[in-house]
């Protein structure tokens, strides 16, 4: 059988690592996961008990391409609530998760052949999304003392688009309001459409993260129920498009998805309520990352850039090793912690790095640097 050159990507090399995990854990070891993005917590308490009462009263069929109309003006309701941004529900998009939202962006926006620039490191499906559709994706090397974040200086000539993420996978860093702007304003002046992944929003230490929308309504906006409401596996996402772009996108998701999960929605929507939980839940991860902060250079892993936002310690460990692949694979045999190599997010820099994630419990937080600890000084460093 006959296969497209353009469906060749390269590997989720996190995803591996679970499977190296799973392996571990099938043969009886306790393994403490610092490799996968995804919060321990299930979905909040009142999302669960709406689908429940759903599931007994409602046929859960398609709904309408774009989503329900509830659930869009929910969505309206947060941009008012976090940022004061007095935003459209008719520009709110909900998608099969923010991979199917990358999907309708990419296919509203470019054509093949484009040139997309996007900072590395950074989340590899942006580049596999973008070959599997005939884009090219252009890398752009950012800098430890930008703390891995874009200048608007750096982006490549004769681009497309420009992709960026705030708070940052595997980074954890975020742009401010300034520095957003800036990179706004520049990919506006050149014609260049700006994706602004925001995934992350929510999970903040300190200031909170700057939307592109408080900006621009010149953007794409993509976010997802995945990280802060804790909804990873139910797959509900969205985007904000410029209203004159609506109807092509709606076009594109009724042929390409029909409609995101019904059963999904109805817990999102639930879920935008449920904030002492959301509210506790950051909590938990603010005291793993005190610990991540304190705990990883005493085990030897000082190269690091503190992270604004998120759930992720991006560490260079050049001084280590000069293959991370292997440096997690031994970590994972010798200790029972999966940690995930650099090479996801930087093809070029990442041998010499890992991505730690402090998205568990802060029991296994704990648990996981002791090993590391005894671990690394057995090892030497």
């Amino acid at each position: 059988m006959r296969s497209s050159t353009r469906g060749q990507v390269d590997p989720f090399i996190v995803m591996d690592v679970m499977e190296a995990a799973r392996a571990a854990e099938a043969a009886g070891r306790h393994v403490i996961h610092m490799e996968v993005g995804q919060p321990s917590t299930p979905a909040p308490a009142a999302a669960r008990a709406a689908l429940a009462r759903a599931l007994e009263t409602d046929a859960l069929g398609y709904t309408v391409a774009l989503g329900l109309p509830a659930l869009r003006e929910g969505i309206a309701g947060l941009y008012r609530r976090w940022y004061g941004v007095d935003l459209d529900p008719a520009r709110v998009i909900v998608t099969p998760g923010s991979s199917g939202a990358f999907l309708l962006a990419f296919a509203a926006l470019f054509d093949a052949g484009d040139r997309v620039a996007l900072g590395e490191p950074g989340y590899p499906s942006y580049r596999q999304i973008l070959r599997a559709m005939s884009l090219t994706p252009v890398g752009i090397q950012t800098r430890a003392e930008d703390r891995f974040q874009p200048r608007p200086d750096d982006i490549p000539a004769d681009v497309a688009g420009l992709i960026v993420a705030s708070p940052g996978n595997p980074s954890g860093t975020m742009l401010g309001h300034d520095a957003l702007g800036a990179l706004v304003r520049a990919a506006a002046d050149r014609g260049i459409a700006f994706v602004s992944d925001e995934i992350y929003h929510g999970l903040h230490y300190e200031d909170r993260a700057v939307s592109a929308l408080e900006l621009s309504n010149d953007v794409y906006v993509i976010n997802s129920f995945s990280k802060y409401f804790s909804m990873t596996g139910w797959r509900v996402g969205w985007m904000v498009v410029p209203e004159d772009h609506i109807r092509t996108v709606e076009r594109l998701a009724q042929n390409m998805f029909i409609c995101p999960p019904h059963a999904s929605q109805i817990a999102a929507l639930a879920a935008l309520d449920c904030i002492d939980e959301l509210e506790a839940n950051r909590a938990v991860y603010a005291e793993n990352r005190r610990l991540m902060l304190e705990g990883l250079p005493k085990a030897g892993f000082t190269k690091i850039a503190p992270p604004d936002g998120a759930f992720y310690i991006y560490a260079d460990v050049s001084d280590l090793t000069d293959d991370s692949l292997r440096f997690a694979a031994e970590i994972l045999e010798k200790t029972g912690v999966a940690v995930t190599p650099g090479l996801d997010f930087d093809p070029r820099r990442g041998a010499h790095t890992l991505r730690f994630s402090y998205a568990r419990a802060t029991a296994d937080i704990r648990e996981g640097l002791a090993r590391l600890a005894t671990y690394m000084a057995a090892r030497g460093r």
